[in-house]
């Protein structure tokens, strides 16, 4: 079983042994940003956000340390780098109530965020949200568009989530029923032991792996769930919004497959970028490519502005 947003081990993915992906070293600091339900665990780089500031939300089961490898590019590149943890996930607390969890109470949260940033670097703002994160930060533009410069979605989609991923979220609710997070985690680690692959992940990012999911509120695994199946396609909104948008993926990407982001980007008129030897997760699985994408795009955003 392989939950949107976690660690993908069903496609081949070439993973070096000294590769520790969500572990890469960077010199973000930890603080905390008023939510709405409570206080958001971030990593952020300081600095006086010559280029302007990034505000990086992830998917499902993921957190601020999904961005590692991009933040200390980010900032040499002279930009402040603000990724989170939305509530409930990792060091995140969120509240016990899953209804709590929809894409309307977590895009508030965003929101929130975006208006401390702005406050504190002022203008360019740009957002990026990964996988189910896109549609949290997709729901943030179109609440407030004036507040972003840009808005990327990486690894997400136009509307709710189908296929070989949306089929396993049927196993969550039982699963967590019978033994709470607990249980979703010896569940995944077994699957996990009969891969090869995910054995050749380094220990401490595996160690990483299970200490982060363990903390997972449960009722935001069953909000979060919901809400990723039931969202409506709103690319007609987003187009309307006014913001510059960059559509960009993995080239196997394995949630919204790749067919289907292509269609969001003509739809949105939006830039779309394909990230080679890339599966959900471009940004710990080709960071190069990804800072790359990433740069170009915020620095034409900003210049039309």
């Amino acid at each position: 079983m392989v939950l949107p947003g976690g660690p993908d081990f069903t496609v081949p993915l070439a993973i070096a042994p000294d590769d520790l992906r969500q572990l890469a070293d960077h010199d973000a600091e930890h603080r905390t940003f008023p939510g709405r339900a409570g206080p958001l665990a971030a990593l952020d780089t300081g600095g006086k956000a010559v280029r302007g500031t990034a505000l990086l939300v992830a998917g499902y089961t993921g957190s601020k340390e999904d961005f590692a490898p991009l933040l200390a590019p980010l900032a040499d590149a002279g930009y402040r780098v603000v990724a989170l943890d939305q509530r409930g996930q990792y060091e995140s607390p969120g509240p016990d109530d899953p209804a709590e969890y929809s894409v309307a109470e977590l895009a508030a949260d965003v929101v929130a965020v975006a208006r401390v940033l702005r406050e504190e670097s002022g203008e360019p703002l740009h957002l990026l949200g990964h996988s189910f994160g896109g549609l949290v930060t997709r729901a943030a533009v179109l609440a407030e568009p004036g507040l972003f410069t840009s808005f990327t979605l990486l690894g997400s989609g136009p509307s709710q989530l189908t296929g070989r991923r949306a089929d396993l979220l049927d196993h969550l609710g039982p699963l967590l029923d019978a033994g709470g997070v607990q249980l979703v985690h010896e569940t995944l680690e077994q699957v996990a032991m009969t891969d090869e692959r995910a054995q050749a992940v380094p220990a401490p990012t595996r160690e990483f792996y299970s200490r982060r999911f363990l903390r997972n509120s449960e009722a935001g695994l069953r909000g979060m769930a919901d809400a990723m199946l039931n969202e409506p396609d709103r690319v007609a909104e987003l187009a309307a919004a006014g913001v510059p948008i960059l559509v960009a993926h993995g080239e196997a990407d394995d949630a919204w497959l790749p067919h289907v982001q292509d269609d969001m980007a003509q739809r949105l008129g939006a830039r779309h970028e394909v990230i080679n030897n890339s599966i959900h997760s471009p940004a710990v699985e080709n960071p190069p490519r990804t800072l790359e994408v990433l740069l170009d795009f915020w620095a034409t955003a900003s210049s039309r502005a």
